[in-house]
């Protein structure tokens, strides 16, 4: 069964997108990734943990960290 994994990292240019998709592409095991540069996430499904994403994108420089929910907002 496919994991989603959700990681924050800086997206601060086209040529970090490119190296982050570089290096993702290279993880095995995986069937979809995602950049979304607005929100600074990277989403990728397959069999990945989160941590391997985290220690993908470490090695090319860039600081991941698990994307966090928002606590969903009682209703009143």
């Amino acid at each position: 069964m496919a994991n989603v994994v959700e990681v924050k990292v800086g997206l601060h240019c086209d040529e970090c997108i490119k190296k982050i998709l570089k290096a993702i592409k290279k993880i095995e095991d995986i069937e979809t990734y995602n950049v979304d540069k607005q929100l600074s996430k990277v989403i990728v499904t397959g069999n990945v943990t989160t941590e391997e994403v985290i220690r993908v994108l470490q090695k090319i420089g860039k600081n991941a960290t698990p994307w966090e929910n928002p606590q969903p907002q009682p209703n009143c």
